[in-house]
């Protein structure tokens, strides 16, 4: 069939239906339309008259169910992005003319190409890849060996490949290339190479570097706005813990806290939880028979327990954390957990941090204004990024107040509000943009944030000595991190 002849079928289509009927195909002298309504479309199935009208149905009803495995709307806008997924889709379903024998699962299957010799491949390759980098350190080792021997024995370090135009200047080429590779691989202090003191011609790693940071100089002084690599790393960077701190004692509490939270648009906290955990970890012999006086000032009524090996009656009796037999010490250079608390609550004062997304259809789209604010005074949250999810295709959203800074990014189709402190002093704020869309787009919003301060308050105050009660100097690191935080 020429193109001109199905177009001109397609444009009879809509002259022979009649209104107000039930019947569900339409016959000419020549061909049979074979059709379902989809609320404001057609799905149109052209055929011959010798055709089987049941066959025909049933396929017409499987082309139907496809459709809304790629559009979440039926309009022809949405149909018309995803043209291209839907017509692979079409072709597992008829090829030739015929109708092949398939079901929805194996169509998704099919256009999805998941393929088993693909992800052998895959594995065999990264395989031979660590193979390589593993080979690539053990040679860089054995240059490097050589070099410091040569200088031992007073000699000219041997030239290795053809960087330099002489022994020496290959020697320190050598020199660099493997002191590079090793640093990469694992930090260490090494001993900076000899120079030659001769012109060298060597090659000389990350001198471009320089070249880099000028033109980067240029480009800001001609009034360029350019953003660094590492705000880009903020959002991931929020989910981290933060480095311990560099004056460790030689007995530190890790006391971290995790929360999920589950929101509804409408208000109304479906479900919280939050699980925190103290972690000691001592690192010399003598402070191994200690005793933590734990101070909890929690109100919210979180379900504490105890180390099997913890002493539960002095901890209820005294807020005291001590092993059962007191001759026995806590284990040295190991992350031991001595105490956990559960909370898990519907109660909507509660929610630490309450977002409020509030999108509006208006005449060009919908104008979506969200808001935050902060109900527990005494959290200090840091890097906080909310993410809010925008229609697929449509652009970029278009910012009308913000407080905070944001970012786009459109191949995940995210709108990130990105906030580096909310506190007592900061507790509120607000976004307000402007994007096609309906109400349903702009959900679930993800919030994620750090925090130095925990949520219970459940502190360690003071640790002292089995023997004399004498009190020992220790270290303690806080987190309040969030596992899930959804508005949905």
């Amino acid at each position: 069939m020429t193109r001109t002849r199905i177009e001109g079928l397609l444009a009879a289509f809509p002259k022979l239906m009649n209104t107000g009927k039930q019947h569900t195909f339409v016959e000419t002298e020549s061909v049979r339309y074979v059709y379902q309504p989809m609320e404001k479309l057609y799905m149109v199935l052209i055929t011959t008259k010798n055709s089987n009208i049941l066959e025909d149905l049933e396929t017409l009803r499987l082309f139907s169910r496809v459709i809304p495995e790629y559009c979440r709307a039926l309009e022809e806008n949405e149909i018309s992005e995803h043209c291209f997924d839907l017509i692979f889709a079409f072709d597992e379903i008829v090829a030739l003319g015929y109708r092949e024998n398939v079901n929805l699962a194996q169509i998704r299957t099919f256009t999805e190409m998941d393929s088993h010799e693909e992800k052998v491949f895959r594995a065999v390759r990264e395989t031979q890849e660590r193979e390589a980098k593993a080979e690539m350190r053990r040679k860089a080792k054995e240059l490097q060996q050589a070099r410091r021997d040569a200088e031992r024995q007073g000699k000219k370090a041997p030239g290795f490949g053809g960087f330099g135009s002489s022994a020496v200047s290959g020697g320190s080429t050598a020199a660099m290339i493997t002191e590079t590779i090793i640093e990469t691989d694992k930090p260490k202090v090494a001993p900076a190479p000899a120079r030659p003191s001769g012109p060298s011609k060597a090659l000389k790693l990350g001198a471009k570097g320089k070249e880099v940071d000028n033109f980067v100089d240029k480009l800001k002084s001609e009034g360029e706005t350019i953003m660094s690599s590492n705000m880009g790393k903020r959002a991931s960077e929020a989910t981290k813990v933060h480095a311990p701190p560099i004056n460790m004692e030689s007995v530190h509490m890790k006391i971290e806290e995790k929360i999920t939270l589950t929101c509804g648009r409408d208000g109304g906290l479906q479900n919280m939880e939050l699980h925190g955990m103290i972690m000691l970890r001592i690192s010399d012999d003598k402070f191994g028979r200690i005793r933590l006086h734990v101070e909890n000032e929690d109100k919210k009524g979180v379900q504490l327990q105890t180390h099997p090996n913890v002493d539960k009656k002095l901890f209820t009796a005294e807020s005291l954390i001590g092993l059962k037999n007191p001759e026995k010490s806590f284990p040295v250079n190991s992350d031991v957990g001595v105490l956990k608390w559960r909370l898990q609550t519907t109660e909507e004062s509660f929610i630490p941090l309450t977002i409020n997304c509030w999108p509006s259809e208006s005449g060009n789209g919908c104008d979506v204004n969200i808001e935050y604010e902060l109900q527990e005074d005494n959290l200090e949250l840091n890097d906080v990024v909310i993410t809010i999810p925008l229609p697929s295709g449509v652009g970029a959203p278009v910012i009308g107040e913000i407080d905070g800074e944001y970012r786009h990014d459109s191949r995940r189709n995210t709108l990130e509000w990105c906030l580096p402190v909310i506190d007592a002093k900061n507790k509120s704020g607000s976004l307000e943009f402007s994007i096609p869309g309906q109400p349903n787009d702009f959900f679930p919003v993800q919030v994620s944030f750090i925090s130095k301060k925990n949520y219970c308050n459940i502190q360690v105050t003071k640790v002292t000595q089995v023997d004399g009660n004498s009190p020992v100097r220790f270290s303690t690191e806080t987190t309040f991190l969030v596992d899930k935080y959804e508005i949905l």
